[in-house]
């Protein structure tokens, strides 16, 4: 009985042992996963700040600001109404109708509007003659126009400008990661060499960011500044057309 006892101990110690080694080596294994440590996420608005630096980030911070006022005062400057106010244009024709001739051009005068100064520079060289009002409203026609364009150029500026200061991101940041790898002398982690590729992209995603709103704006904008002024020029031709007999007369004369 005591024989059977003890092989049953030793049979159990025997079986108890790996068990106990195998718990053991898992206790170790345990604090190593714990000592692991894995990076912490980033908001992704910071992770692009700190890869512009303070140099490019400012720059574009700038950049942005400027493309936003500049877009919104060319959509508030490049209405209807400040090209051909309907009140103006029917105030002006019924002037017209009642041979109010001075009145029609105190009121053009008056007026801010783009076909209110045409017509008032067609009517103040009336005395001329009706070919010297009709080439005084070109011209106004013309300055109008290039004054719009004028403004309008400011964007297609920024959106030639904005990519190219991406580039020169772009080839700072690779310059910065080329420069990690020369200086190390062990293969470098990739941890070391992601600042100056994230620096190289995020500043390029920048500049295309910037640039695409603008060029955008500055499309759409300039053909809405070329349709009104066309529509200003008919207008203001069909409105001084009544004074055509005038040409003729002096003409004859």
């Amino acid at each position: 009985m005591s024989r059977r006892l003890a092989s049953a101990l030793l049979l159990g110690l025997f079986l108890l042992t790996p068990v106990a080694s195998f718990a053991q080596e898992g206790d170790g294994a345990a604090p190593a996963a714990e000592t692991a440590t894995t990076p912490a996420d980033k908001n992704f608005l910071i992770w692009m700040l700190e890869a512009n630096g303070w140099l490019f980030g400012l720059i574009f911070l700038t950049l942005s600001f400027v493309t936003v006022a500049l877009i919104t005062l060319n959509i508030l400057k490049v209405r209807r109404q400040n090209f051909l106010p309907d009140g103006f244009v029917e105030d002006f024709e019924a002037e017209l109708t009642a041979k109010n001739y001075q009145g029609a051009y105190e009121l053009a005068r008056e007026d801010e509007s783009v076909v209110a100064r045409v017509l008032a520079a067609g009517l103040g060289r009336l005395n001329r003659g009706y070919p010297e009002a009709v080439e005084a409203m070109q011209e106004v026609g013309e300055d109008e126009n290039m004054t719009y364009e004028h403004s309008l150029s400011y964007l297609a500026l920024l959106g030639a400008i904005a990519p190219m200061l991406g580039l020169l991101g772009t080839v700072s940041g690779m310059i910065e990661a080329f420069e990690t790898i020369a200086q190390s002398t062990t293969a470098p982690k990739p941890a070391e060499l992601a600042e100056g590729i994230s620096k190289a992209l995020f500043t390029t995603l920048e500049g295309l960011a910037i640039a695409i709103p603008a060029m955008v704006a500055y499309s759409l904008l300039r053909n809405r500044v070329a349709r009104y002024v066309l529509e200003v020029g008919i207008v203001s031709e069909g409105l001084m057309q009544r004074f055509s007999a005038l040409g003729k007369a002096k003409k004859e004369a």
